[in-house]
Formats: structure tokens, C-alpha cells, sequence
């Protein structure tokens, strides 16, 4: 399939049930096609960046996971909410842009976050991808502050079927977009998890940020 069938599938006004294969994502993704590019960075001090000591263990196993909550039918996200980082955000649904990027939400609305509808919906098992912009002309966005979270904050996702999936982070990290470990950051892990992704690491007005921040979260509680 290409690029173009991709984006046609994933911009369906009524998203299917069935999502593509985490695969055919991380492969759009190890190509650096498939990442945010938006933000400025106009602003004196940058967003915030993840510490070292945040960064997900790479050799989780699904013994990790027992404790988890079964996973969750489909459903449209809502609204995310991340209270360590005042984040309060309806959500909206993106898909690939026609140049093959995971769009994002419309950067003038800087509090407004976008789900990728080629993966499942926060909750499903597998892997749902939220992403948002760290800032715009007018100053920090929705996940300016996402570089500052830490392990075992919480990311709550309403669903519109009245359910909200609440996620635990167990990891951030910075990758820079030319070396992005998509396999890493949207494989299964054999229950629902999260990625929460913005840009981050330097700038320059050349190129825009040259990295992605990611917060790696896990279903720990359903209300």
C-alpha cells in the first residue's frame, strides 16, 4: 500500500474498528516520515526535556503487565487530561498528511490534541498514539510541558463511550527524528498502552526541532 492509500485510509471520516497493524505504522515511522514537525521555538526558554533517569526500560516482558486492566472495546477518545502537567485537552482525530507525516491538530489551537486513527483507541490492546504541539507564534501548547512528566504520572483519556482509561508513565524519552525507534515506541506489548508524543531536543529555524518527545504510559485503571 502506498503513502497516499495510507493517508486516504487513516482520513475516513468514520474511523473502522479494525486498525492497521502496529507494523505498517512503524514502518511509515522508521522512514522519518511519519512524526510531528510543527512548533516554533521562538521563545526564549525552551519547553522542558526528559530527564535521564526517565527513560522506559527496554527490556519489558509481558509478565510486566498481569496486573493490568482488560482491555477496553473501541472508542473514540474525547478529552486527555494530565494533571502533573495542568493538560486539559479535547481531542480530535488525525490521520497521515500528504506528505506522510502523522498530521496534527490545527497549530492556531494551541489546546487541542489529535489521535492517530491508524493505531487503536486509548484503551484497545495495543498500542494508541495522542500527539499535540509544543508550541505555536503565540507561545507553549498542549504538551509544551511534557518533557517534565515523570515515572508514574497519569495521562486519563475519556472515551465517548463514558468510559475513561487511565494510563500510568513508565518511561520518557527524546529521540531525534532521523534515528526514531518506531518498533520501540508503537509495538504491542501484549496489553493497552500509550504513547503520548510532541516535539522536543534542539531547534533551529532551518529545520524545526530535531527530535520527538514520547511518554510511554500502560492501562492501569478504567472509571
Amino acid at each position: 500500500m502506498t503513502a497516499s492509500e495510507l493517508a486516504d485510509l487513516a482520513e475516513e471520516e468514520e474511523p473502522r474498528k479494525k486498525r492497521a497493524p502496529w507494523g505498517v505504522i512503524a514502518l511509515v515511522l522508521l522512514t522519518g516520515l511519519a512524526l510531528i514537525r510543527n512548533g516554533s521555538g521562538e521563545f526564549d526558554v525552551g519547553p522542558p526535556q526528559p530527564a535521564s533517569a526517565a527513560a522506559a526500560e527496554s527490556r519489558a516482558t509481558p509478565g510486566t503487565f498481569l496486573n493490568s486492566p482488560a482491555p477496553l472495546p473501541y472508542a473514540v477518545p474525547d478529552r486527555v487530561r494530565i494533571p502533573a502537567i495542568r493538560v486539559d485537552a479535547p481531542v480530535m482525530a488525525v490521520g497521515l498528511d500528504a506528505d506522510g507525516w502523522v498530521g496534527a491538530p490545527p497549530p492556531e489551537d494551541p489546546n487541542l490534541a489529535g489521535w492517530f486513527t491508524g493505531a487503536v483507541s486509548p484503551g484497545e490492546k495495543g498500542t494508541a498514539v495522542v500527539v499535540g504541539h509544543v508550541d505555536n507564534s503565540r507561545g507553549p501548547a498542549v504538551f509544551y510541558a511534557l518533557g517534565a512528566l515523570k515515572k508514574g504520572h497519569r495521562v486519563e483519556v475519556a472515551r465517548k463511550d463514558g468510559k475513561t482509561a487511565v494510563f500510568e508513565i513508565y518511561g520518557i524519552e527524546v529521540f531525534a527524528k532521523n534515528n526514531f525507534p518506531g518498533d520501540r515506541v508503537y509495538g504491542s506489548k501484549g496489553a493497552p498502552e500509550l504513547r503520548v508524543i510532541t516535539c522536543g531536543g534542539g531547534f533551529s529555524k532551518q529545520n524545526g526541532y530535531d527530535g520527538n518527545v514520547v511518554a510511554f504510559a500502560r492501562l492501569v485503571e478504567v472509571r
